[in-house]
């Protein structure tokens, strides 16, 4: 479980493409120090398995089904991406319940800055717009954000100078891809109350 504080800016070194599969090794020393085999590590809001670490690297397989449903694999030696090691049980939630589990992709539509914070639209999957509602949470490449203003087909964030300094967000561009994670809880209730309807 992860929280979408994204702890440190890392870098793909190395990529290993297989035929069903993809190796992608990651610099970050933050997330890597007392890491161990098996541990996970969110990867631009994707939870992947330590398979090794040195140093300040480690190791990550990537399915298909996970290449299929993220944008990891679009990424490249020499990609920054958003590192975060799982949240310790009784530690501060300083974002929101983040599960590591994509739901789909959007891609940056347009950046407005002003003069301390920037505002980014987003494109949003028709399947999940019913899950995003305005000044809710949503993950976006594994940061933690607040739904600023929510369309049929779209969204935008607020962006404050710590998230462009420290994130992905601060360098991507209109056209590049990015991950997205609805709140979980909307989700469940969404469920919940569909069981509901059904017994009546």
């Amino acid at each position: 479980m992860f929280t979408g504080i994204v702890e440190e800016l890392g870098e793909i070194t190395a990529v290993e493409t297989l035929d069903d599969a993809c190796r992608f090794r990651v610099r970050g020393p933050a997330v890597t120090e007392g890491a161990r085999h098996g541990d996970s590590i969110a990867v631009n809001g994707v939870c992947l398995t330590v398979v090794d670490h040195e140093g300040d690297a480690f190791t990550a397989d990537v399915m298909a089904e996970t290449l299929n449903r993220s944008s990891l694999g679009a990424l490249a030696v020499g990609s920054r991406v958003n590192l975060e090691r799982p949240t310790a049980v009784g530690a501060r939630l300083g974002g929101h319940i983040v599960q590591g589990h994509v739901d789909g992709t959007g891609e940056i539509l347009e950046r407005k800055p002003s003069e301390h914070w920037e505002i980014v639209k987003i494109s949003l999957p028709a399947a999940l717009a019913r899950y995003v509602v305005q000044k809710g949470s949503i993950t976006v490449d594994g940061i933690s954000l607040t739904v600023v203003d929510a369309g049929p087909d779209f969204f935008t964030v607020s962006l404050i100078p710590t998230t462009l300094a420290l994130t992905t967000l601060g360098i991507k561009q209109p056209g590049d891809p990015v991950n997205l994670e609805v709140d979980v809880i909307a989700k469940y209730v969404e469920r919940l109350l569909g069981a509901q309807g059904s017994t009546k």
